[in-house]
């Protein structure tokens, strides 16, 4: 059958499907790329000029980071969603 031959292929793990840490960078620089040009089109369309445009959509570049910056900073102090952790305490016999 079908599904017998495809399952006799090599096994695969869940160590196989993570991510390099280079193609996270990778990703994370093509996403900022893709926001600041859709900003800089976006700038273009309202203010008809290319400079004004860009001046904006290299601005954002910077804010972005820094709002970014502080963003993580506060969630870092909100436990929503992470894991319990117990703690074990020794007794004495």
């Amino acid at each position: 059958m079908l599904i017998d031959k495809l399952s006799d292929g090599p096994v695969v793990t869940e160590q196989d499907y993570q991510e390099k840490p280079i193609r996270s960078l990778v990703k994370a620089v093509s996403w900022r790329v893709t926001g600041s040009l859709d900003t800089i089109m976006l700038a273009w369309f309202f203010t008809n000029e290319i400079g004004v445009a860009i001046s904006i959509g290299l601005t954002e570049v910077v804010t972005k980071i820094v709002l970014y910056y502080f963003h993580e900073r506060a969630w870092s102090r909100i436990s929503l969603g992470r894991p319990k952790t117990q703690v074990a305490f020794a007794t004495s016999a």
